[in-house]
């Protein structure tokens, strides 16, 4: 498969930028008083990378969280560029692929404002030919349409894209696309659970990526 991808897709949160701590204060937070005591990141990590909405009804046993969801998104704003910051290696590596022509998109189930403000803040905005949020689709991950609204908006094709994710939402929507799934060893909810619901790989170094588009890491580190 060496060469063969063309096109790389990225979740956000928990894959190429670390706002796992962020996330967890945001519900626990604005979950005050509505959850019982004892709720903790153990109860969050499990649907991480799932719809806010949903998210805040499981968690609440709410319908309309209306609330709850404009609470959280205050509590992740104001701790938003406190708390944000890539992983190792991700701008390196997204700088380096988006400079050797492979089209970089970004799939996330995130609103399209804070998006695009972690994207730059941590200076990844540059090498992103199209991002897709929950903003921009009928139906979220798992379900194939984020995925496949990224290839359709870059003019891709299913068969040369690589998804890369943290949660098994990633591997779903990247499987009933068409495309080959990859997890991120330092997911949260670990690598094991992503190989279980069907990733094709799981990296455990994002420079891992250089060797699906054909470039040695070693050269790379000369040029």
């Amino acid at each position: 498969m060496t060469g063969k991808i063309k096109t790389m897709l990225f979740d956000l949160d928990g894959t190429i930028i670390d706002t796992n701590e962020l996330i967890i204060r945001s519900f626990i937070e604005s979950l005050e008083g509505i959850v019982p005591e004892g709720f903790d990141r153990d109860h969050i990590i499990p649907s991480m990378g799932e719809p806010l909405t949903d998210q805040m009804q499981r968690f609440s046993g709410l319908e309309d969280v209306t609330e709850l969801v404009a609470a959280y998104r205050e509590v992740n704003l104001r701790l938003h560029d406190e708390y944000v910051k890539s992983f190792d290696y991700v701008n390196e590596v997204i700088e380096k692929l988006h400079q050797h022509g492979i089209q970089i998109g970004v799939v996330t189930t995130k609103m399209r404002l804070t998006t695009e403000r972690g994207l730059k803040y941590v200076g990844l905005s540059d090498y992103i030919d199209a991002i897709v949020t929950i903003d921009d689709v009928v139906n979220a991950k798992p379900h194939p349409e984020p995925v496949s609204k990224a290839i359709a908006l870059l003019g891709a094709d299913p068969a040369t894209t690589m998804m890369v994710g943290d949660s098994v939402v990633d591997i779903q929507s990247a499987l009933a696309a068409g495309t080959t799934a990859v997890g991120v060893a330092w997911s949260l909810k670990g690598e094991q659970k992503l190989l279980e619901v069907g990733a094709h790989h799981v990296i455990h170094d994002m420079r891992d990526l250089y060797s699906f588009v054909g470039l040695e890491r070693e050269t790379l580190a000369q040029s």
